[in-house]
């Protein structure tokens, strides 16, 4: 594994290590910048998470609550700018289903100047690398909203596939848009990366 190393001085635990991105576990010390994540309605109004008000404890009571790894259908990594190692956002596979090899992805980028900068393609990339290759998955999907032209675009180009609509299933003041489903199967899965396991 590449060893990386903040400029902060310590070196966060990294799991996978792209071009541009390397993602790792949650840990308690990025509570605050999660916080700060939910609360900003541009971040969520684009990543379909509720546009409320989230207090710390919040926050942390949730952290709290999946670090006891009772959650074995969900694994969830922060995401870390690669060239500064600052957390960025959050990507994860939940309603993971080992028997029908089935799961469903996420990604959150909070860091607005992150944004258009291909860090969610790569993103992308690596977790269907990872749910494919190390969790043994078949076919991952996700759902976003309409109107969220850009992630569409870096989903399309990680690999995923649109499949379908739910019509006007999302409205914003007097606007309605349609759900966007997508997914991507392991036996059409391509990535210009270098692949996570180099098996024998």
């Amino acid at each position: 594994m590449e060893q990386l190393q903040s400029r902060g001085g310590e070196e966060p635990l990294i799991n996978i290590v792209g071009e541009k991105v390397a993602l790792g576990p949650i840990h308690k010390d990025v509570l605050p910048i999660l916080n700060k994540w939910e609360n900003d309605f541009e971040v969520t109004f684009f990543s379909g998470d509720p546009m409320r008000p989230v207090v710390l404890e919040e926050t942390a009571t949730r952290y709290a609550r999946d670090s006891k790894g009772e959650q074995r259908d969900q694994i969830q990594f922060i995401l870390y700018e690669k060239a500064t190692l600052r957390p960025i956002g959050l990507a994860e596979l939940r309603h993971i289903d080992s028997r029908n090899r089935t799961a469903t992805y996420g990604i959150l980028i909070g860091e607005k100047d992150c944004w258009s900068k291909g860090y969610g393609t790569e993103t992308t990339r690596l977790m269907l690398d990872y749910g494919f290759t190390v969790l043994g998955l078949h076919n991952i999907d996700l759902t976003t909203s309409g109107y969220n032209k850009r992630a569409i675009r870096a989903y399309e180009r990680a690999g995923f596939r649109l499949i379908g609509q739910r019509r006007e299933a999302h409205r914003w003041g007097e606007k309605v848009y349609h759900e966007v489903i997508m997914d991507c199967l392991a036996s059409e899965f391509e990535t210009p990366l270098k692949r996570l396991l180099k098996l024998p």
